[in-house]
């Protein structure tokens, strides 16, 4: 029997080829029981008409909800998520009707902690603000744009999941000290990664910069709030590798405006793509990315194998290895 697949075609460059490259489409092509393609209409949400046409599928940006499989003549047994965040498939909806979901929660740690240095480095070293200052001939103008060292800061990671831990593990030859929350990580294994577990709301007063590297979910919605942004040191930088909505956006531009905190670096936010009139695009203290600074080559292809096998293991009676659990 045919086991048909669909991608969701923002997987696909401007010109039309696999963001991915065309590697990991190979064990598609292997499997013969699978016959796929790319949907051929671009969605933000799965619809009952695509759900009903397909067995899986693997899906980056739309979003799949009760509604995409609600119908009776639904197809779909499972849904592969291109990356680790899943707050965009219902997963608890899906299971009601016995469709898996996966995710790719290894191929994204170390792209994902490598780009939260990279806006931390680009912060600590007044980078963008030194670029327009060559840029506009005001060299003599550099020594009042001194960068920070790492050595007597602290770093506070919010999240010591896969990716958070991954960020620990990198920082850690920097010399600075790191503090980790997540009330649901051993201690132990925050410390042997040579942090210390502390709560939330005793973090944020002691880091020079806090990233986010945890789950969107009812618990961590608008996390960084109003209250714990005025926490934070008044020189510090809140960096946002995890989701938009984890900070309340309204509330990080206030703190930026009035100077509750010193700066950001953004690759997500609470509406993407980014309005035109977003206060924060017009920010010289805020770095902002597109939802995509950990993209390369690397992992995009890692993350496409990590999610398609999920689907050619199951296509074939097997288990994927990254089912997410409602």
């Amino acid at each position: 029997m045919v086991f048909r697949v669909g991608l969701t075609r923002d997987l696909l460059t401007p010109n039309g080829q696999p963001s991915f490259g065309s590697g990991p489409l190979e064990m598609l092509d292997r499997c013969a029981e699978i016959l796929w393609e790319y949907l051929p209409e671009s969605v933000p949400e799965i619809t009952p008409d695509i759900a009903a046409r397909y067995d899986g599928l693997y899906v980056n940006a739309p979003r799949v909800t009760a509604a995409s499989v609600g119908r009776s003549d639904s197809r779909v047994r499972i849904v592969a998520r291109h990356g680790v965040g899943y707050d965009s498939v219902d997963v608890a909806a899906l299971a009601t009707r016995g469709v898996v979901v996966t995710n790719t929660p290894v191929a994204v740690r170390r792209p994902v902690a490598v780009a939260s240095l990279t806006l931390i480095f680009a912060l600590a070293g007044r980078l963008f603000a030194k670029d327009r200052l060559i840029r506009a001939g005001r060299w003599q103008e550099r020594t009042g744009h001194m960068g920070l060292g790492l050595t007597t800061r602290t770093l506070g990671v919010i999240g010591a999941g896969g990716i958070g831990r991954e960020l620990l593990a990198l920082a850690r030859p920097f010399g600075w000290r790191m503090l980790a929350a997540d009330p649901y990580v051993d201690p132990s294994v925050v410390r042997d990664l040579g942090a210390e577990a502390v709560a939330l709301d005793a973090l944020l007063p002691q880091s020079d910069f806090v990233v986010t590297t945890c789950l969107l979910n009812e618990q961590t919605r608008h996390l960084m709030n109003a209250r714990r942004f005025a926490l934070m040191k008044r020189d510090a930088f809140f960096i946002n590798m995890a989701r938009g909505p984890v900070a309340d956006e309204l509330a990080l531009i206030d703190a930026l405006r009035s100077g509750v905190i010193a700066g950001a670096g953004l690759d997500v936010f609470e509406q993407e793509p980014v309005a035109p009139d977003n206060p924060l695009l017009g920010m010289d203290q805020v770095i902002l990315t597109p939802h995509a600074l950990c993209w390369t080559d690397e992992c995009f292809d890692a993350i496409a194998r990590e999610g398609l096998s999920c689907i050619a293991d199951f296509a074939q009676g097997q288990q994927p290895r990254s089912v997410v659990r409602p």
